[in-house]
């Protein structure tokens, strides 16, 4: 577990960025999904500062697309729709904002954004923790990412999703060393293409 979470560190060092201003240009960013909502109630935090890294990439001309990936696996949860209308309340226009309702893990959402969607590069936009497993994976699968760090919680906020973390970087490891593939792929959809 330490092997992979050091491994999963250095493969990203030097390509995830707190600036906007520094950070390079990309067409489309990639924010990675995740619950609107806390299971006890209120905000989920992860959700609001990722929503405010889109806005601050594409208002600032970092972005022109957003790449919405996440869970919906049940008609009661769907992250991409969440995240859709929070980042159209924040004056992202809704011709920018591309679903992708199969991004059920960091794994699917990188392959998916390469096989589906046709991006050879794009922002990956998450938590620190998050981008560096994102960035780990996408180097496996010859995609030229970079990361836009959202703000990150407490250490007291976050210390679930730390340790879950922790054994997802091993996790992350194994699947590539045993050729995990995305739950689904299907049809393509070009984002080359769009305007």
């Amino acid at each position: 577990m330490l092997f992979a979470n050091i491994r999963v560190a250095q493969s990203a060092e030097n390509r995830t960025f707190q600036n906007v201003e520094v950070i390079p240009y990309n067409r489309v960013g990639v924010v990675l999904g995740t619950a609107k909502y806390r299971r006890g109630g209120g905000i989920n935090l992860y959700f609001d500062y990722r929503i405010k890294a889109v806005v601050a990439l594409f208002k600032n001309n970092k972005i022109d697309l957003v790449l919405v990936s996440g869970d919906n696996s049940s008609k009661a949860y769907n992250e991409p729709d969440m995240f859709k209308k929070a980042l159209i309340e924040m004056g992202i226009p809704e011709d920018k904002i591309v679903l992708d309702f199969a991004g059920f893990r960091t794994l699917d959402s990188v392959v998916r954004a390469k096989c589906v969607f046709g991006l050879k590069k794009f922002t990956v936009i998450s938590q620190k923790f998050h981008n560096e497993r994102a960035i780990y994976l996408a180097q496996h699968y010859d995609i030229d990412v970079v990361g836009f760090n959202a703000k990150d919680v407490s250490q007291r906020y976050g210390f679930k999703t730390r340790v879950r973390e922790y054994f997802a970087r091993s996790k992350a490891v194994i699947d590539i060393l045993i050729g995990v593939e995305p739950k689904f792929l299907g049809e393509q959809i070009d984002l080359n293409h769009l305007d």
